[in-house]
């Protein structure tokens, strides 16, 4: 590095000299350099100023400037510099400091210490003294290499960030759900580990493998809380599933041995139908308006329970919710997508029920089937049973959708519809 006494060398300028030697035999062009610098800013330590200034030097320069042999070196004057960007002169050369130190420029002085420079009739410098360019043209690949790793990188925190809120929130339902239905099982205990777990809760700029390890132990919560969730509803296989007390015909009282929890199992949500049935799934519904399997309903017998602008939150004291509108969204990430694009946020079941009627016809749903859903499963999990069709269709999952919602009908008719095992196993990643 050439000395005119002006600045003391140091490891980091005398690195920027040796990197503008090399990015002299190299022909990289302007833009490429320049945004290629920027894209790792922050991780080579450069601020948002100091990117004002590399811009202020780049403009100067000229393409031919950039070219295998040459250097593009910066004369302008720090009156100019200081116009420019609105620096003062302090300020100016704490920039130009720490631009030297990152590697981006280095400086070739005169051997008075003034910055000039001139070129000939076809724009090339002939002789120039001042900023040099030249180590970003050097550092061109190695900072977009690195863009690539941060890319990645951001890319699987997102990823892991996302695994984790999905697992959270089935921890959470199923911890809540089981305390509600007041089921056996150490769920105060588990309750306050989860609230323990969340306080570890990664911080935004955790890195990728502080992540995961995070993710391996909330799996690990939720393996647990699944287990004490299955093992609350292992009785006796001849249990009687559907009453909690019958009388015999002595008129004794027999108390059924199923938890209480199954009288207020999963709901998606609530219809506005008569007279509902108490079950223990969410999609059994009342018998009296159940279609017979082999007729489906005319376009004029439109049931009248499917009403568009129903206001399901009227209908509280019918509802249990578990499965709500986030998890539906959250588990069927194609319909959520199709739904929001074509009806906006989804709000709540009413833009939900929506959205499944317009997308219906996408799917491959006639809309005679479509009626019979809503007669039978009520709209909440009709819409729902669209979600959930349309997701698996998308991923090669269902061949047939129409027979696949008629599968699911003929099993709400007799009980045997579990709709949201499907639902919570989309969002551990088992499917469903």
């Amino acid at each position: 590095m050439t000395q005119s006494g002006w600045r003391k060398p140091t490891p980091e300028l005398l690195q920027a000299e040796r990197f503008a030697e090399v990015g002299e035999q190299l022909t990289i062009p302007k833009t490429r350099a320049i945004v290629a610098t920027k894209k790792v800013a922050a991780v080579i330590g450069l601020k948002s100023q100091d990117l004002l200034l590399l811009d202020t030097f780049g403009a100067v320069t000229q393409p031919q400037d950039w070219e295998q042999g040459r250097r593009p070196i910066v004369w302008a004057s720090n009156h100019f510099l200081m116009e420019q960007t609105g620096f003062s002169l302090a300020t100016l050369r704490r920039h130009v400091r720490r631009l030297c130190e990152v590697g981006v420029i280095s400086m070739k002085d005169s051997p008075n210490g003034k910055r000039w420079g001139r070129r000939d009739a076809d724009g090339v410098i002939v002789e120039a003294y001042g900023f040099d360019l030249a180590p970003m043209a050097a550092r061109t690949e190695e900072f977009e290499a690195l863009n690539e790793q941060l890319q990645a990188e951001r890319a699987r925190c997102a990823s892991l960030r996302n695994a984790i809120t999905i697992t959270r929130r089935i921890i959470r339902a199923k911890i809540e759900k089981a305390l509600e239905a007041g089921l056996r099982g150490p769920w105060a205990n588990l309750q306050d580990m989860f609230r323990e777990l969340l306080e570890g809760l990664p911080a935004r700029s955790e890195r990728a493998v502080g992540l995961e390890r995070y993710l391996d132990r909330i799996k690990a919560f939720l393996a647990s809380v699944e287990q004490s969730f299955e093992r609350a509803f292992d009785w006796p296989a001849d249990t009687d599933a559907t009453h909690t007390s019958k009388t015999s015909n002595e008129g004794k009282k027999t108390t059924n041995m199923k938890p209480t929890s199954l009288e207020n199992e999963t709901h998606i949500l609530t219809t506005n139908e008569p007279n509902s049935v108490t079950g223990n799934r969410f999609e059994i519904k009342h018998a009296a308006s159940v279609v017979p399997k082999d007729r489906m309903v005319e376009p004029d017998e439109r049931p009248e329970d499917v009403d568009l602008d129903i206001n399901w939150s009227t209908h509280t004291n019918k509802r249990s919710s578990d499965i709500d509108v986030p998890t539906l969204m959250a588990s069927c990430p194609h319909f959520a997508e199709m739904a929001r694009g074509s009806q906006g946020f989804m709000r709540d079941w009413n833009d939900v029920h929506r959205a499944a009627a317009a997308l219906r016809p996408i799917v491959g749903i006639s809309e005679d089937a479509w009626n019979v859903a809503n007669k039978i499963l009520g709209p909440a999990v009709a819409a729902a049973s669209i979600a959930l069709i349309l997701d698996k269709s998308t991923t090669g999952e269902v061949k047939s959708p129409g027979g696949y919602l008629r599968g699911l009908v003929e099993r709400a008719q007799v009980g045997e519809l579990h709709l949201d095992r499907s639902f919570y196993g989309r969002l551990s990643g088992a499917g469903g």
